[in-house]
């Protein structure tokens, strides 16, 4: 059996590069700003208004502050989440990948937005932010992508004991198969995210930064991804497979510990609909509030998701868990 050591181990040497990684990239972008400094008007725009026209002004030390500080705290806040509940590897790319991105979104956007305002006497004078926002929107999508996509899964760590007696069972005979299929979809989330992507292709509209089509366009894919799952309890194990293929999540049945049933609070558990990290690392796809299915495995690793007639999904799935220790 794969010791605990191993994921305590990565979880530290995760948390720990995508901290470094970030504090870097805004270390950076200060450094590239300041430089600027001589070239640079006094003060800088920093907020632009429905117009494209700059209406916001600070100067720049406290611009850079305001941005590349809040983005340090966001960072160090997710490195910590990600040494201390990423047990589960989806855990560690959801928080490595967050820190990736939230360093390069906010470089981008305030390197882009001082670059337009160069050899400038007056920041009034500043063109609009579209550009910026369009270069951080992809510039920092793709490589928090690649972070997520190329971080390595767990390594196998089978049970090197029973099943918890005190989960539900369902009777099977000793060659008699079975398989539960549920699925899982809409929900509020759902409906946020309809509304988030109607009020950004209005702001896009009205103020002309057509970068917010991108972004919208970005939502759609995402929603689509996260809000409709299948879920399988098969003689494998336990999968969960998001409508269009990925992401998707796969517990086999000799990492089972004991599966169970569940009250799920989205908002309070996970802060939100979706494929989501809560509490103590646990991997959630939350799509709504009630009975959810929570399969506790190896490695201090948990996984739930609300699905209907999740007591089922349980039994089936520690029985199955028993069979398969037994034929070892």
């Amino acid at each position: 059996m794969t010791t605990g050591t191993e994921p305590a181990r990565d979880k530290r040497l995760v948390g720990l590069t995508a901290t470094v990684c970030g504090l870097v990239i805004l270390a950076v972008a200060a450094a590239v700003a300041l430089s600027w400094r001589g070239d640079l008007p006094d003060p800088v725009a920093t907020h632009w208004g429905t117009q494209g026209r700059p209406d916001g002004f600070m100067s720049l030390d406290a611009s850079l502050w305001a941005t590349l500080g809040t983005g340090a705290l966001l960072v160090l806040g997710f490195g910590a989440v990600t040494t201390l509940w990423g047990q589960a590897a989806a855990s560690r790319r959801i928080g490595a990948a967050t820190a990736v991105w939230v360093a390069l979104f906010l470089a981008l956007v305030q390197l882009g937005a001082l670059h337009g305002q160069l050899g400038l006497a007056d920041a009034r004078e500043a063109g609009g932010l579209g550009g910026a926002l369009t270069l951080a929107i992809v510039g920092s999508l793709v490589p928090a992508v690649l972070v997520g996509v190329l971080l390595p899964g767990d390594p196998p760590q089978p049970a090197d004991a029973p099943v918890a007696p005190e989960g539900p069972r369902v009777p099977l005979a000793p060659n008699e198969r079975a398989v539960w299929i549920g699925q899982t979809g809409a929900g509020p989330g759902l409906t946020m995210g309809a509304v988030s992507i109607v009020v950004l292709v209005t702001l896009a509209v009205i103020s002309g930064v057509w970068a917010l089509l991108i972004v919208a366009a970005l939502l759609v894919a995402v929603f689509a991804a996260m809000f409709a799952f299948t879920v399988r309890v098969d003689e494998t194990g336990l999968l969960i497979r998001s409508s269009a293929g990925w992401p998707r999540t796969r517990v086999p049945l000799d990492e089972v510990l004991r599966a169970s049933v569940v009250q799920v609070h989205p908002l309070r558990e996970f802060g939100g609909w979706g494929w989501r990290v809560g509490r103590g690392g646990r991997v959630g796809i939350v799509l709504r509030s009630g009975d959810g299915l929570l399969v506790e495995r190896t490695g201090g690793r948990s996984v739930v998701v609300t699905v209907a007639d999740a007591g089922t999904a349980a039994a089936l799935l520690n029985t199955l868990a028993d069979r398969q220790r037994q034929a070892r």
